[in-house]
């Protein structure tokens, strides 16, 4: 039997992990940006939402179920003592694991939808930049919140996470990824079949022209509200799952740049408004950086520049050249028929 060396199974695992949460919050983001046509700048949001959910509320209603301290001794100097106890409990019953991890992700979602409906009302009344600000502003002013206040999910110190996935065992982070994996598939086939649907036609009317589309009985505000919650929810999703995967919560580590700016490098080099776009942009920039994060040190430009700027650098340039040389993207949005391509020549021959 072929073995695969110790440090290339790194390298592919940590390509799929990072593959499969970015498809997830860049497609959230696709159907927002791509599809509604909403300047989303704040998407770091309510991904650190899904990531809160599971620092700072599952792990205390599990504590609670099982009889530990749920109150401020969660999140303070008992946090590890708890979170093992709970560990130790959850890698004896798969059946409650399975249970927590499913209701994480419920919780989550419907979490993030709510904070996608209260952002919806500022995307109501605000365009364009003015927009964008503003959902940026709320990114940050709930990384501050967080960050500050301790009792929500430890503060500056951070919480340990319960894993889920302990019942695994050796293959616990085999079964996480695969599961991330499976999570991000689920939610690209859920998202293909919203935006080919009457839904997602209706987006990209009101993308191209409010006015006609409101002409032909389209309602906006009801659009654009759906489109938030549904990018909210799923967004929460990712950030959920990557907090179970990493076990570690510190809300200074949800920043704007990887939670926002990388998705909407990863969407610009896809293509906007077109889910495989996203699925092929999402997985070469994040292999090209999950490259450059791995083998930093023997990268010969690294002795002029410092290693860890080069990821900037990476999505700086990447925008640049796509701006400048393909600003549609590796594959562009293309026209969505309601009817299909051999339907319609029948039509065309017959009139």
């Amino acid at each position: 039997m072929l073995e695969i060396p110790q440090e290339l199974l790194l390298l592919i695992l940590q390509i799929i992990l990072n593959f499969g949460i970015g498809v997830i919050v860049t497609l959230s983001l696709n159907l927002e940006v791509g599809y509604l046509g909403i300047p989303q700048f704040g998407r770091v949001l309510t991904v650190l939402i899904g990531a809160v959910i599971v620092g700072g509320v599952i792990g205390r209603i599990v504590a609670l179920y099982l009889g530990y301290p749920a109150g401020l001794e969660y999140v303070g100097y008992e946090n590890f003592k708890i979170v093992s106890a709970i560990n130790s409990v959850l890698a004896a019953n798969p059946l409650l694991s399975i249970s927590i991890l499913i209701l994480t992700l419920v919780l989550a979602g419907l979490v993030g939808g709510v904070i996608g409906y209260l952002t919806a009302y500022p995307a109501l009344r605000l365009k364009e930049a003015y927009l964008g600000i503003t959902l940026l502003a709320f990114g940050d002013i709930a990384q501050i919140i967080f960050w500050n206040y301790e009792p929500i999910a430890g503060g500056t110190v951070g919480v340990n996470i319960i894993d889920p996935f302990r019942f695994t065992g050796e293959y616990r982070q085999y079964v996480a990824i695969g599961f991330i994996l499976f999570m991000a598939l689920l939610i690209y086939i859920y998202i293909e079949r919203l935006t080919n649907s009457p839904f997602g036609r209706a987006l990209r009317a009101s993308r191209d022209s409010e006015t006609a589309s409101r002409v032909y009985g389209k309602d906006i505000v009801r659009l654009r509200a759906q489109t938030l919650i549904i990018g909210g929810a799923i967004s929460a999703i990712g950030g959920a799952l990557w907090a179970l995967y990493s076990l570690s919560f510190k809300a200074i580590t949800y920043t704007r740049l990887l939670w926002t700016f990388y998705p909407w490098a990863y969407m610009m080099l896809g293509g906007t408004g077109n889910n495989l776009g996203i699925v092929l942009g999402v997985f070469l920039f994040s292999t090209l950086r999950t490259l450059i994060i791995m083998y930093k040190d023997y990268i010969p430009i690294t002795q002029y520049i410092q290693p860890a700027r080069l990821e900037y650098i990476l999505v700086g340039l990447t925008i640049v050249l796509v701006v400048l040389l393909r600003p549609q993207g590796i594959l562009p949005e293309k026209p969505v028929r309601t009817l299909p391509k051999k339907r319609i020549e029948r039509l065309i021959k017959r009139s």
